[in-house]
């Protein structure tokens, strides 16, 4: 893919030694993974609960996932702890006993992160991580569950920091201290790449990290932030801007 949309910005000024980047939408695309994830779980409640499954679809079991977050703001950061105890709690107001209701939520979560993790990489994720992994420090920053180490991306990052793990999400900056502290590195040495404009590059840059956008799916920018340093849409340009020869592409073609 053709580099034009770095093309205009100068070389980066600092001097980085950390790349955190966000993985849903950034790294692999994002929202059919979790809808065969929920699909999945369905399905398999059908066979497990079947008075469950006859009330509810995939988006209203999500919905009851959203109204649990929201009542529970001290487990909302963890997704996968929500998603686990709210089909148990669907399951106690049809008459579950309460230890059977919490059996089959955890055995659901199970489910759910076993398709969660059968992740499609974008082509260019890959052969440029690698290739970055030479340089820099490489830490996934996600708010969701996923665990990369068991993607088709096993081994190309250093650290995996879940909001779960952290104990926070973004925006909160606990999560991005957590990858400085991890690393041993500064604000001003890190770079931080995501796709979400106030999750990822305005969260980023309130911690003086530098923070870069990038926009696969052609979204538009929020009018009340300022304007990202740098537009990308594909890591091939990440490592264009990065002085990388080839911006990444001799790594995609030996890959």
């Amino acid at each position: 893919m053709d580099a034009h949309p770095v093309r205009s910005h100068p070389m980066p000024q600092r001097c980085f030694r950390l790349i955190t980047l966000d993985l849903e939408d950034t790294v692999w695309p994002c929202k059919l993974v979790i809808r065969a994830a929920e699909e999945a779980v369905l399905d398999w409640l059908t066979v497990r609960a079947q008075r469950l499954a006859a009330l509810h679809d995939r988006q209203s079991l999500r919905e009851h996932c959203l109204r649990l977050m929201a009542q529970r703001l001290e487990i909302a950061h963890d997704l996968a702890l929500v998603r686990q105890l709210s089909i148990a709690s669907l399951l106690e107001d049809l008459g579950y006993p309460p230890d059977l209701a919490g059996q089959l939520g955890e055995q659901s979560l199970a489910v759910f992160m076993v398709h969660c993790n059968h992740i499609e990489p974008y082509p260019d994720a890959a052969p440029v991580l690698r290739r970055l992994a030479v340089d820099y420090q490489l830490v996934s920053i996600t708010n969701d569950n996923a665990d990369q180490e068991l993607t088709l991306l096993a081994g190309l990052f250093h650290y995996h920091i879940t909001a779960a793990r952290a104990g926070a999400a973004k925006l909160d900056p606990v999560v991005f201290d957590l990858a400085l502290r991890l690393t041993g590195t500064g604000p001003w040495e890190c770079l931080h790449v995501g796709d979400e404009p106030y999750l990822n590059v305005e969260a980023a840059r309130c911690l003086g990290i530098e923070a870069i956008w990038i926009n696969r799916l052609g979204r538009t920018w929020s009018d009340d932030l300022a304007p990202p340093t740098v537009t990308i849409t594909d890591l091939h340009q990440l490592a264009a801007w990065l002085g990388i020869p080839g911006g990444g592409k001799q790594s995609a073609d030996d890959a």
